[in-house]
């Protein structure tokens, strides 16, 4: 359990956290949310310890172990891997390593025995002897292959780096365990394994994600940071979002009677109560939420930018016609090779691949940015794009632009109100328009790149990653419009609510060929036939047949 009363953070004038009170009990994940500098990472580093808060108090049961996911992905570079997983768990480390050092001494004397002999019991209260395999199994489920075990961290690659690091975060059973971003960089098999672990760990998790369909799995309680206060509610993010959305509704509808509201609110709360059975949390979420009182629901205060898609110009039949299409990494790797796809009259195809660069070089490739190794493609004479690339570093190159003259070089029409206005969508209002592109934060070169793609009105979205940067306001009010929007959207993403709810197509690039399924995406990751077909894709050689 973890008690906070009183809690303040001031840095200078500014303040981020105000007379803050709440308590953190064991068998409750609590998903922390709040816009882009809120503070979320810096609250779980008070809680940590790592930092001293300027009022109030933190108080933890003693004897009770916290274990935090770092951050630094350097910190264990000298060490093997299995031995880092292990350090997790510091109170087992720290007499793992006594008893070594003892054991090494040249002149080892009776004290020392009698020293090695608590040290042995401790070891084996803590399970100390099945440390290795419990560690070794933990890496083989987050994805880190056996022969990396006994490898020095300096020798994985960065990506490899966050999977040990969650590992040693996980190991040993600790009492409390703070998660900051633990979804980086894994893949959705891996994901999975983790929201399971997390459905059945029995003591405090306090988890910071983007990723809304992780935070609907795993979470019993949301903690929203906003206007330097921070408020525990019951439920995952969804029904947090819907609720306040819903309160919010009513709360503008004056007409309204109380009653009816109140109604409306109860009725809410026991269609998602009934629907909780959707996630491994569903027990315990179903009986909390069977607790909860309308007037507990109310409206939220966050701000969702206005994204809207218009195209200037319906799309014709012919839209993008790809035939034996091919690439290959700057180190000569096949990203993706057989591509041949007809693109439909909506279409929304979620592009996927094992290779993070495969479908970054694929869009390149089809928007002309880059040059195909074989094959071609070819667009209809209708279609015009809008696309978001993945790296949007050369967009903000080659001028200290202000807000306004950086969208306007991209605007037909250059009054400076029309642009402005395209600005306000995103949130960006009065003297935030003048603020200098060199010293935006990557959330709000995303938000301006968007901007940029809504004056576009293309008939053909392309997405490479949308949500990167991006807080939970912009990914949900993208994703709503994404969803509802006529337009033919082209998107990757590794948001699995954002991939669920937009894509009707999934298409699978890989070194040997494609897997095109007219599915959604709970629908491809659960066939048994796409898991045969990829295993076969994925191997030497290639299926007989791919039948979309």
């Amino acid at each position: 359990m973890i008690q906070v009363t009183n809690l303040s953070l001031q840095f200078g004038k500014r303040i981020l956290f105000d007379e803050v009170n709440l308590k953190f009990t064991p068998g409750n994940c609590y998903g922390m949310i709040g816009a882009n500098g809120a503070g979320k990472s810096t609250f779980l580093k008070i809680l940590s310890g790592e930092i001293e808060p300027t009022k109030g108090q933190i108080s933890i049961p003693p004897g009770q172990r916290m274990s935090v996911l770092k951050q630094n992905h350097f910190e264990f570079d000298t060490l093997p891997v299995l031995q880092t997983v292990i350090m997790g768990n510091k109170k087992l480390w720290k007499v793992i390593a006594e008893k070594d050092a003892l054991y090494a001494k040249p002149d080892f004397n009776d004290a020392d025995g009698i020293r090695v002999s608590e040290l042995e019991g401790e070891f084996a209260e803590m399970n100390g002897w099945d440390a290795e395999s419990d560690a070794g199994s933990m890496l083989s489920n987050l994805g880190v292959r056996e022969e990396y075990h006994h490898k020095l961290m300096s020798e994985l690659s960065g990506k490899e780096k966050v999977r040990v690091l969650l590992a040693q975060a996980l190991f040993g059973n600790p009492d409390i365990l703070l998660l900051d971003e633990p979804t980086n960089d894994l893949d959705v098999e891996t994901i999975t394994w983790l929201e399971n672990f997390l459905a059945d760990f029995e003591n405090t998790v306090i988890v910071v994600s983007h990723d809304r369909h992780f935070l609907d799995q795993v979470c019993t309680h949301t903690v929203d940071i906003d206007f330097r206060k921070i408020t525990l509610y019951t439920g995952n993010y969804s029904f947090w979002y819907q609720s306040s959305q819903l309160a919010l509704r009513q709360k503008s509808d004056q007409n309204s009677k109380i009653e009816d509201k109140r109604k409306q609110l109860q009725e809410f709360i026991e269609r998602f109560s009934a629907n909780a059975s959707k996630s491994r949390q569903a027990t315990s979420r179903k009986k909390l939420l069977e607790k909860l009182t309308v007037d507990e629901i109310t409206p939220s205060t966050r701000k969702y930018p206005g994204i809207v898609f218009r195209q200037e110009r319906d799309a014709g039949d012919q839209l993008l016609h790809i035939e034996n299409l091919a690439a290959t990494s700057e180190e000569g790797k096949t990203l993706f090779s057989n591509v041949n796809i007809n693109v439909r009259k909506g279409d929304k195809i979620a592009f996927l691949s094992k290779e993070r660069l495969a479908v970054t070089a694929f869009f390149e490739v089809i928007m002309g940015n880059k040059k195909a190794d074989k094959g071609i493609y070819e667009w209809g004479s209708t279609i015009t794009t809008a696309y978001l690339p993945a790296d949007n570093t050369s967009y903000f190159m080659g001028g200290e632009y202000n807000l306004v003259d950086w969208l306007r070089q991209y605007s037909v029409n250059k009054d400076e109100s029309f642009v402005r206005g395209f600005l306000g969508q995103m949130l960006f209002s009065g003297e935030e328009t003048l603020k200098k592109t060199n010293v935006l934060s990557g959330g709000e070169k995303m938000r301006c790149m968007i901007s940029r793609m809504m004056l576009h009105k293309g008939n053909m979205i392309i997405l490479d990653e949308p949500t990167a940067h991006l807080d939970l306001e912009s990914i949900t009010a993208f994703n709503n419009e994404l969803r509802d929007c006529k337009e033919n959207i082209l998107l990757s993403s590794h948001d699995h609510e954002f991939v669920q709810t937009v894509a009707n197509r999934i298409i699978e690039l890989t070194p040997k060929g494609i897997i095109d399924k007219f599915m959604t995406y709970d629908e491809y990751l659960a066939s048994p036939e796409v898991k045969a077909q990829r295993e076969e894709f994925y191997k030497t050689g290639k299926p007989e047949k791919a039948k979309a």
